[in-house]
């Protein structure tokens, strides 16, 4: 898969790192599901080797998929499969291929994200640089069909200004009673390194527990998040329905960066 390295990278010293697993209950085996001949995990490193960021490494829960990535040339690490969540996992990673400490910010980009633009990835990296607040994510506006849609996770925004702001918080529930907070939550994360290690220390929080949303150990715990709000939509994988809508949209993506 051939695609071009844009320039513009945003933030010094940072790194991307993509979790996957097998063990999807509702998708098993996603990472290595085809998309146009290509496994999904695969995909998803051409979209963060895209935004420009010098280091793109896979943090995988399976020896299949370790086996996969590096064919083709990429970077992965096996870490152990029992790991409770992909914020854990790519920390894993970052202490086994950073031992010295110098990657300062981390992305994360989940691995059910084929269709992520690259801009996207460096719009996160671009607001926590700039910021104050632990981590950052992006969001999409909602789309009507969505909002009873418990794989569509709404973030509840409050804005600094047209597209930057505060997630004050993030559920699988819409809430009806605020419609204009409501955004659709988009699978990526950037984490001040202090964060990141502040985080897998915690355990997991009751709301993480019964929302299965990691995210919300963060906020149990007082950790304040940002988001960009991004026009593009970014659909994560999660059923072979979304598998199948979100083809078009890799595709796309795919020939856009190949023409460059």
């Amino acid at each position: 898969m051939k695609f071009k390295r844009e320039a513009r990278n945003p933030v010094k010293n940072a790194i991307v790192i993509i979790p996957a697993r097998l063990a999807a209950t509702r998708l098993p085996n996603k990472p290595l599901l085809r998309i146009a001949g290509v496994p999904m995990i695969l995909h998803v490193v051409a979209r963060a080797e895209e935004a420009g960021f010098p280091r793109v490494i896979v943090a995988a829960g399976d020896k299949e998929i370790v086996d996969v990535v590096t064919k083709a040339g990429k970077e992965a690490v096996l870490t152990d499969a029992a790991i409770p969540s992909g914020t854990d996992r790519i920390y894993a990673a970052l202490q086994a291929v950073d031992p010295k400490g110098i990657y300062q910010t981390i992305l994360n980009v989940q691995g059910d994200e084929p269709a992520i633009e690259p801009e996207i990835i460096r719009s996160v990296a671009a607001i926590l640089e700039k910021g104050k607040a632990d981590i950052s994510t992006a969001v999409v506006p909602l789309k009507k069909e969505d909002e009873q849609n418990p794989h569509a996770v709404k973030a509840t925004m409050t804005w600094y200004n047209k597209s930057e702001g505060h997630a004050e918080n993030f559920s699988r529930v819409y809430n009806a009673a605020k419609p204009d907070t409501q955004f659709h939550h988009v699978g990526i994360y950037g984490y001040r390194k202090a964060a990141l290690e502040r985080f897998v220390k915690l355990p997991p929080s009751v709301r993480e527990k019964e929302e299965k949303l990691e995210q919300l150990r963060a906020l149990d715990a007082g950790m304040t998040i940002d988001a960009v709000r991004v026009n593009k939509e970014s659909r994560g994988v999660d059923t072979a329905a979304d598998l199948t809508a979100v083809t078009p949209m890799v595709v796309a993506l795919a020939k856009k960066h190949e023409r460059g």
